[in-house]
């Protein structure tokens, strides 16, 4: 010790007692807002909340502009946090209106997981138990508990939110920092920043580092002092996610059961080891749907998200490059097994939608061209310069600036039997989409304006007649079209989507 000399021995002392100092300040602040709160002992008391919410999510990933405004999810949200013996159970009913409704849950336990789908039921996977864990530790209920049972707690500099001062702290959890703003006049919580694997779930998947900081108002006196909060505003990376209202809240009441009980064979099915279901790591394709050839040198490969292969003379363009750099490696390396000693001289995507380029950096990465509609420049930059400290992908390794190729007109990509024609879309639902048209095959890419049912009927009609439209409009002769989660189909099919929407009073998302 003595090589550092005494200058350095008292800086090292000086910087301790300011450490301990401040995690002092920090376990006095955290108590002082347990206090407000209702009291450690009654927080700690509680074995059981249970509470019904109604709020939307915002489609950042599918609205019509970046910007907004959004289309919004409608949700009611049940959720049950057994704090006695760690289960967990959600059941969420939503809806866009007026496409679509569906009703999807999990239930948690500290052996297994369970996620449900309508009626449907089967394992989940470990991300889930990470979630509930996350989810109840960073409830009102349990915040200030997990903070105070902090092994890093910490005190930070004072901060104005929302026109009032805030005492800061700050811990990790999962491996992720947390910072919760108390304030200075109740005391209590106003909000919280989480960056750990909660913030990472669904759209915010691809962006990279994720944080999401959570409001907390209109507080609610409860049974026992108990006080929560009633409503729930969510932000990632500083845009609008989403909003729900507790409508019904119980402490320590009887729970269902049922909904916390994972049946013995769904218990068996379940695999601990089996990996996340990270969005990096997605298998290509689909067993149960292989690829096919739609013509000479054209392949399409289904599955969650569909891709296709050009082949022309001079290389390969593939078409949309969805959900990660890590499916994108995949897609790179089946174009190496299909076609030896081709290189792939661009790649086309067609949607701002986070599942058609969320993949671009693998692109980027390996200084391959990428062709998109000329509104999308901005969602594209900002897909580049995403931090990715968490999860670094080969462009975060060694960064590389992309060769955009912008489409605003009539695009032309290679010559002969393969030729691939852009138009964009410029349709008030697809102003963001272009397809792409194989003159020689008469055979259309649609992008994703709208989806197909197990029925046959078509989503959206609104969107059905604006591709229909711009064929329309540049002249093209369609046989056959496919699109991102559309195998091949007549054209046919689209010519009475319109017309039958045109004799309906109301929409019902189906045609």
């Amino acid at each position: 010790m003595l090589r550092f000399g005494f200058a350095g021995v008292l800086s090292l002392i000086l910087a301790v007692g300011a450490a301990s100092a401040a995690d002092r300040r920090a376990m006095d602040l955290v108590r002082q807002a347990l206090a407000a709160q209702g009291g450690e002992a009654q927080l700690r008391a509680l074995g059981a909340v249970e509470w019904d919410a109604s709020g939307y999510r915002n489609l950042l990933e599918q609205s019509e502009r970046p910007e907004g405004p959004y289309i919004p999810e409608f949700q009611t949200i049940h959720e049950i946090h057994d704090l006695k013996t760690g289960r967990f159970a959600q059941r969420m009913n939503v809806a866009v209106y007026p496409a679509y409704a569906a009703t999807s849950g999990m239930t948690v336990d500290a052996a297994a997981a369970m996620q449900t789908a309508g009626e449907r039921r089967s394992a989940g996977s470990p991300d889930l138990v990470v979630y509930a864990r996350e989810r109840m530790a960073l409830s009102p209920e349990r915040m200030l508990l997990t903070a105070l049972d902090a092994k890093d707690l910490r005190a930070l500099p004072t901060k104005t939110l929302q026109s009032v001062r805030h005492d800061v702290v700050s811990f990790t959890f999962d491996g992720a920092p947390v910072t919760i703003y108390l304030n200075g006049g109740s005391h209590l919580p106003t909000a919280f920043d989480y960056s750990g694997p909660m913030a990472r779930r669904g759209y915010w998947n691809y962006l990279g580092d994720a944080t999401m900081r959570t409001y907390w108002s209109f507080w609610w006196l409860g049974k026992g002092g108990v006080r929560t909060p009633m409503q729930w505003n969510i932000e990632v990376n500083g845009l609008p996610d989403s909003m729900f209202a507790i409508k019904r809240q119980v402490f320590d009441g009887p729970l269902d059961q049922t909904l916390l009980t994972i049946p013995p064979e769904i218990r068996a099915a379940y695999d601990p080891k089996v990996n996340p279901t990270d969005l990096e790591q997605r298998p290509l394709g689909s067993r149960a749907n292989p690829a096919q050839e739609l013509a000479p040198g054209v392949v399409m490969i289904p599955g969650a998200w569909y891709v296709a292969l050009v082949r022309q003379d001079d290389g390969v363009v593939v078409l949309e490059a969805p959900i990660s750099s890590g499916y994108s490696a995949k897609v790179i390396a089946e174009v190496e097994r299909r076609f030896p000693g081709a290189p792939i001289k661009a790649v086309v995507s067609t949607s701002d939608a986070w599942p058609h380029l969320a993949g671009v950096r693998e692109y980027v990465a390996r200084g391959i061209p990428v062709y998109a509609v000329d509104v999308n420049g901005p969602a594209l930059s900002r897909l580049i310069a995403d931090p990715r400290t968490s999860k670094p992908d080969a462009l975060a390794k060694k960064p590389r600036a992309p060769v955009w190729r912008f489409v605003s007109g009539k695009t032309v990509i290679g010559a002969g039997p393969n030729r691939l024609e852009l138009y964009p879309l410029r349709g008030e639902a697809s102003e963001r989409q272009m397809m792409v048209y194989l003159p020689e095959h008469r055979l259309l890419y649609g992008s994703d304006p709208f989806q197909r049912g197990r029925d046959g009927s078509f989503s959206t009609p609104q969107a059905v007649s604006e591709l229909t439209q711009a064929v329309t409009r540049e002249g093209l002769a369609v046989d056959q079209f496919f699109m991102m989660h559309i195998g091949k189909t007549p054209w046919t099919a689209l010519a009475d989507v319109a017309a039958k929407a045109a004799m309906g009073d109301t929409p019902t998302g189906q045609y």
